[in-house]
């Protein structure tokens, strides 16, 4: 296969950065070798030495970095790197982009920059083991060495200076002074390094969460209420299926365990089963009544279910798997339809139009393509962001689909020209999962930077934020009376007021 242009130079600035790295290690070495060499002779004052290093340091660490995303791999081999797990990936993408570019190719001129300002400061270093005497300031006399006389009770005493009356001369031979002995030579006093600041209040200790045995004990990555309204499906990391009574706010019973972490709960139209997934590759339909396991959908060697979405008819699922492929299921006769290839990456979100007909998948490397589910056929494709496209769901008029995504953004599509319509901006970390209101006015966002926010669609305006300050947020939903409900990292599932303020622990996890 012949190789782009791009990849050739992506190549020769992987080898750059390569180099780079290994001479900034050899630098590291010098640095460390001429501060334990120059120790005895006062150290480093100015810290010019630990600025060099920290530069190193991170030259190195940065140009490996950068000579490692830079050179290219095969499609396989991404893919074996790039396993999703709910948010430890969730910045990944393909290449360093233009601007990485512009930075690998700045950094070797710092890092050699650095290293002749190290050289210069080497050749005007003393030799090793070379102290400079101490001498007295200029505007001092030198101090006179001490003359061994011998003591004498008769003699008279030596004239001070500044003394108005002269010496009288001495009434006895002087005694001879004895020879004077060498004078030691004085060693510097090397100042003691200064203590080190001392705290004088505490750290805070964190806030203690809540505890309950029941609740989940690892992050919450999932939320789904029933269309009641008053039931909540929820799937943790920590492999469980909860079913929970937002009402009586009481965990009704727990709906089953997946051999790995959960990824995805959906209640089924019927309202008596639900179908879960998880990264063991098994979508299971299990019964809400009793928790019984009614199927198994195994994905076999298309690897762990990323995400799950069911057709409002309940007849079709479509689920994203870690490969990047894209399975469409037929819920009634309990087969596979279709298996549709042509994502790179490991899948990171897919969603079913209102009528059943299209689905839509996206990648961790920001790609989107629409699928028809009947036909089992690619519509469109295109690159929709810059980094992983996550929580797709489709608009009410099922002609629009709203993406969030690692470069920090919420987007607006026309699916069927692929058209960017508008941009939700706000969050400073990936936007995780989304959830649309009954009434397709506003959206909700969960996002690692910690917040959920509700926008209005029309305007985009943000209209909200909930911030519980526990770490980031993994799943949200809307609840039946229309308040907002959050999971995340600290284990809950939290419920906030629509218009904002201070959210309430509904459920909490279990302690650690």
């Amino acid at each position: 296969m012949p190789v782009s242009n791009t990849n050739i130079r992506d190549r020769f600035l992987a080898v750059l950065l390569l180099a780079t790295a290994m001479v900034a290690c050899f630098e590291i070495w010098l640095v460390l070798s001429a501060r334990n060499a120059g120790s005895a002779a006062g150290g480093d004052p100015n810290g010019l030495g630990l600025l060099l290093l920290a530069v190193f340091l991170i030259g190195a660490v940065v140009s490996f970095l950068g000579a490692r995303s830079l050179w290219p791999r095969s499609s396989a081999a991404a893919v074996a790197q790039s396993t999703q797990l709910f948010g430890r990936n969730a910045n990944a993408q393909s290449d360093a982009g233009p601007r990485g570019r512009v930075v690998f190719l700045v950094l070797p001129v710092i890092v050699l920059a650095a290293a002749g300002v190290h050289h210069s400061l080497l050749q005007n270093m003393p030799p090793e083991g070379d102290i400079v005497a101490s001498q007295p300031p200029p505007d001092q006399p030198a101090p006179t060495p001490p003359q061994n006389i011998a003591a004498d009770p008769e003699q008279p005493a030596p004239p001070v200076a500044g003394d108005d009356i002269a010496a009288a001369p001495p009434t006895q031979e002087p005694v001879p002074s004895q020879p004077e002995e060498p004078a030691e030579p004085v060693p510097p006093v090397v100042p003691a390094p200064a203590p080190p600041p001392v705290t004088t209040a505490p750290l805070p200790e964190p806030v203690p969460l809540p505890a309950d045995a029941s609740g989940h004990r690892e992050s919450v990555v999932w939320l789904d209420v029933g269309t009641d309204g008053r039931m909540l499906l929820s799937a943790s990391t920590d492999k469980t299926i909860k079913l929970w009574d937002l009402e009586e706010k009481r965990l009704i019973r727990d709906l089953g365990v997946h051999k790995d972490m959960a990824r995805t709960a959906l209640f089924m139209p019927d309202g008596v089963h639900a179908l879960t997934a998880g990264d063991d590759g098994e979508i299971v339909l299990r019964s809400l009544s009793d928790a019984t396991v009614t199927h198994v959908f195994d994905a076999g060697q298309n690897g762990g279910v990323n995400k799950l979405a069911i057709s409002p008819d309940g007849r079709r699922a479509v689920s994203g798997h870690d490969t990047g492929n894209v399975i469409i299921w037929d819920l009634e006769k309990r087969i596979a339809r279709h298996v549709l290839t042509g994502h790179a990456w490991s899948i990171s979100s897919v969603a079913v139009s209102p009528d059943g007909i299209r689905a839509l998948s996206s990648s961790i490397d920001g790609e989107l393509r629409l699928w028809d589910i009947e036909a089992g056929r690619l519509l469109r494709r295109w690159q929709g962001h810059e980094r992983g496209a996550y929580g797709a769901v489709f608009a009410t008029d099922g002609k629009h689909a709203f993406t969030g995504s690692g470069d920090l953004t919420i987007k607006l599509w026309d699916i069927d020209s692929g058209k960017e319509l508008k941009r939700f901006v706000g969050h400073s970390g990936t936007v995780y999962a989304l959830a649309l209101s009954k009434d397709g006015k506003e959206i909700l966002s969960a996002s690692l930077d910690g917040s959920a926010r509700l926008w209005n669609v029309e305007s985009g305006d943000q209209l909200a934020m909930f911030d519980p300050g526990t770490g980031p947020i993994h799943s949200v939903a809307f609840a039946g009376d229309g308040s907002v409900l959050t999971g995340g990292i600290d284990r809950t599932i939290r419920r906030w007021p629509a218009g904002g303020g201070d959210g309430v622990v509904l459920f909490a996890g279990t302690a650690e």
